[in-house]
């Protein structure tokens, strides 16, 4: 709720093990709302919700946290500038960001520069994060995000203020990542069908903070849902496994000899 005006109403979603879920909707649709509850840093005032098995509200949250991985604008501004992109990365293992007096075994340290590799920041280790390009900063936090290893990733508008050819390489590396059965369950955020990667099952729409359209992504990132949940007449294509979409210009009518 904000005041008396309900954020998210009448929602139902379920999500499970093995799926990639594309949320998209409007400016001020609840997208945000809904991936702090997903990320166990707010609680639904009304209903319920139960994330990796544990309902919110009726437990120690902190523990459930370390179970998820976020890679967000919010994570993004608590990266210190001065901080190395290894150090960045290894500090999701206990959870705080920034390097400290804490002690990492050979293990962290390792995962760390498999995530680097897996990344394409493997050169990068020794960059400081205040120098590194928007590109190289998103997969710094998704490298960090999956750092722990989680059972969830959320990833809320990874390619925002990306160019051309960043957000390619990002979908790029998402697309496999997707096709990994041995990947947590992916939740990705965006407002624009040309960022969602190949290989995703499943779409949210939301429209106003309630539900406009769910199910598999080849039915709902289509012309109709789409064109319902942002409220203008959308066509939206499916070419070579990617999504594209261009608003439809309202058809003029014939004009009479007195219009």
């Amino acid at each position: 709720m904000r005041g008396n005006n309900p954020i998210l109403n009448n929602l139902t979603w379920q999500v499970s093990e093995g799926q990639r879920w594309v949320v998209m909707g409007a400016n001020g649709a609840g997208k945000t709302t809904l991936m702090q509850i997903c990320s166990g840093y707010l609680h639904p005032t009304l209903g319920s919700a139960t994330i990796l098995d544990t309902e919110l509200g009726s437990t120690d949250v902190r523990e459930l946290r370390t179970r998820i991985g976020i890679s967000s604008a919010a994570i993004s501004a608590l990266m210190p500038p001065a901080e190395t992109v290894l150090n960045t990365v290894l500090t999701a293992a206990h959870g705080v960001v920034g390097r400290w007096r804490e002690q990492y075994e050979d293990m962290d340290v390792a995962r760390a520069h498999a995530m680097l590799r897996a990344w394409g920041l493997e050169n990068m280790a020794s960059r400081l994060i205040g120098t590194l390009s928007e590109g190289e900063r998103k997969r710094v936090q998704i490298a960090r995000a999956l750092m722990a290893d989680p059972e969830l990733l959320l990833l809320d508008e990874p390619a925002a203020g990306l160019d051309v050819a960043g957000r390619e390489d990002l979908v790029a590396r998402l697309a496999r990542l997707a096709a990994d059965p041995q990947a947590p369950v992916i939740v990705l955020v965006t407002h624009h069908v040309e960022e969602i990667p190949p290989n995703f099952t499943d779409a949210l729409l939301l429209s106003k903070g309630k539900l406009s359209a769910i199910g598999p992504v080849t039915e709902i990132i289509s012309s109709t849902p789409m064109s319902r949940a942002f409220g203008a007449p959308l066509t939206v294509e499916f070419v070579d496994d990617r999504w594209y979409a261009r608003g439809r210009m309202p058809s003029k009518g014939k004009r009479g000899r007195g219009d």
